[in-house]
């Protein structure tokens, strides 16, 4: 089997690096000035190639997940990033949420990993989808059940919010049904179904969270008009900017830059998108040179192998 653990997190990391020079940018600024290839500096001051907090906290589930499902070793996997001990591009960190943040802090003081991440309808950044994917390939022949509760506990590490757990949900599930083979509108529609079935039918999802991912679940978020998809740092206008931009793509590169073009969390859009793209479109179809210039390309291929080999059977 081709190895889509490296497609997924290197289209993670990828997509990530070609947003960070541009991030807060507007898009009407990106329209004019478009994101085409691997650039450096910009927003960040950082080398070309170089990825942010996105792909630090992706690579530190997928260490964690090396080993086994600990919810105790992935939060003190995250602590060990933020004290610049693992997992960072070039030994410092320079950009991370507010509620990541607030989360590592807790996770320092020692609380219990799940409840470390915020519960209040202000704590909806994208923080913990734009992490989740390395998670696809443990949870991949769980039943639904079972996979829903190993999300809601790992997106809470970090954001422990219904919508945030949702969204985490709703992305993994439209990934596995990629990673078994379903062609991309076709694995939309599946995961539309599955999702609905299985959140009527527990009580920790109210309607009125329910309504808030009307347009993702019961219309076709690909058939919107661009200004009507947002790019910011909320999980709801991240995931559906990293949809519509993968549906209305017809390779890895288009998707990516897609993402990154529409502005603001640039690096964030691009990585969840990047992720879908890469599992879908294998890692052949990521561009060479792009793969060249990413930061520690070595550290992370290796890390994706030992991944592979850990969970895919």
């Amino acid at each position: 089997m081709e190895n889509k653990v490296k497609a997924g997190i290197m289209g993670v990391c990828i997509g990530d690096a070609l947003g960070v020079p541009v991030e807060f940018r507007s898009r009407e600024r990106l329209e004019l000035s478009p994101v085409i290839n691997m650039q450096g500096f910009g927003t960040h001051n950082q080398p070309a190639g170089t990825w942010s907090d996105d792909s630090s906290l992706t690579l530190c589930l997928a260490d964690s997940l090396c080993k086994e499902y600990n919810l105790q070793d992935m939060a003190l996997k995250f602590l060990q990033w933020y004290n610049t001990e693992i997992w960072t591009p070039h030994g410092r960190v320079f950009d991370i949420g507010i509620a990541t943040r607030q989360a590592i802090y807790k996770i320092s003081k020692g609380d219990t990993p799940q409840l470390c991440g915020g519960t209040s309808e202000f704590d909806n950044g994208n923080g913990s989808l734009m992490r989740i994917l390395p998670l696809l390939f443990y949870i991949k022949n769980f039943p639904v059940e079972k996979r829903f509760d190993r999300i809601k506990e790992v997106s809470s590490i970090t954001h422990g919010h219904i919508r945030s757990v949702i969204a985490c949900f709703i992305y993994l599930e439209f990934l596995l049904e990629i990673l078994n083979g379903a062609e991309k509108f076709d694995a939309y529609h599946k995961m539309q179904q599955t999702v609905k079935h299985f959140l009527d039918h527990i009580p920790v999802c109210s309607q009125s969270e329910m309504d808030k991912f009307e347009r993702i679940l019961n219309k076709n978020i690909f058939e919107f008009d661009a200004e009507k998809i947002g790019s910011n740092g909320y999980v709801l206008h991240s995931l559906e900017a990293s949809l519509w931009c993968f549906l209305n793509s017809e390779s890895y590169s288009e998707a990516v830059l897609k993402a990154v073009n529409l502005g603001e969390d640039t690096d964030t859009t691009g990585a969840i998108t990047g992720g879908i793209a890469g599992i879908y479109y294998g890692y052949e179809n990521i561009p060479e040179e792009w793969i060249a210039e990413l930061v520690r390309k070595d550290d992370i291929e290796n890390l994706c192998n030992k991944l592979n080999e850990k969970l895919i059977n």
